[in-house]
């Protein structure tokens, strides 16, 4: 990405902000940066503020900014980009939904994402989740350290034999569904767009079937407007009591606000994200 000048046979310096970084950003830029695009001349400047109205000046100079799933970036914000210098908007994280793609079309901005976000990692991370929960482990963690061993309260169930419900059955959701396949579990799905690779380890049914017969279910969906508050006072109403709300894609994929829609701890087992 660096540009070539002809008439000097140089490199041009390409300034790249990139906004909500943390020490591990910084970590693997550089380490990346020096190791393969020594001679592309790019600069990094780290800015741990997320890209918002107040910290969009922080940019003024920069030919591109690298954002975060945290940071907003609206008509407004773009405008301001755009006439700072910046030419081009790169998403480190899969979803887009944080960036108005209409707007930053006008302005001839160029916006690339990453293809996919670490499928596995997310995938175990899921797993990690349903067997703390299953087993209390954050619990009993916390009662180990405070020298009470006591068992009271932390019998735990087993995974294998569950019906698992999932919900998004692209790489993420899919890997998950083979993991949870080794433990025994039966695997229920629902994706407008079905796959034939999960209909080799689950099979398809509708959402509200799945809520009503799953134990654990997962979600793995991108936030776009279907999938805003999935899952919501209604749907929940049809799950099991008892059963496990796991969320390890978009925040507002379901509703923060369960718990006081009568989706409280008591009724659910567990609500992991």
């Amino acid at each position: 990405m660096g540009l070539y000048d002809e008439k000097r046979s140089t490199v041009k310096t390409m300034w790249m902000i990139i906004f909500s970084a943390q020490n591990h950003d910084r970590q693997f830029f550089d380490k990346i940066n020096r190791q393969q695009f020594t001679t592309q001349g790019f600069m990094l400047i780290y800015c741990k503020a997320s890209l918002t109205k107040t910290s969009v000046n922080l940019a003024q100079g920069s030919d591109a900014v690298c954002i975060f799933v945290n940071d907003q970036l609206d008509g407004s914000i773009l405008k301001q980009l755009s006439e700072s210098g910046v030419r081009a908007v790169l998403l480190r994280c899969a979803g887009f939904d944080n960036i108005d793609l209409q707007a930053a079309k006008k302005l001839g901005l160029f916006v690339a994402r990453v293809p996919e976000y670490s499928p596995g990692s997310v995938a175990e991370h899921t797993i990690a989740l349903i067997m703390t929960l299953t087993r209390h482990i954050h619990r009993t963690d916390r009662r180990v350290r405070e020298g009470n061993f006591a068992l009271d309260g932390l019998l735990g169930k087993t995974v294998q034999g569950k019906t698992v419900g999932i919900i998004g059955t692209g790489k993420i959701g899919l890997m998950t569904a083979r993991i949870l396949k080794g433990f025994g579990c039966h695997l229920l799905g629902y994706d407008p767009a079905p796959t034939s690779a999960f209909r080799e380890t689950g099979h398809y049914v509708e959402l509200d079937t799945l809520l009503s017969q799953a134990d654990i279910v997962s979600l793995h969906c991108p936030l776009i407007k279907s999938t805003h508050h999935l899952i919501n006072e209604k749907t929940l109403a049809h799950m099991k009591r008892g059963a496990m709300l796991l969320n390890t894609s978009r925040g507002r994929d379901s509703r923060y606000l369960c718990y006081h829609h009568g989706f409280e701890i008591t009724a659910a087992r567990g609500i992991g994200y």
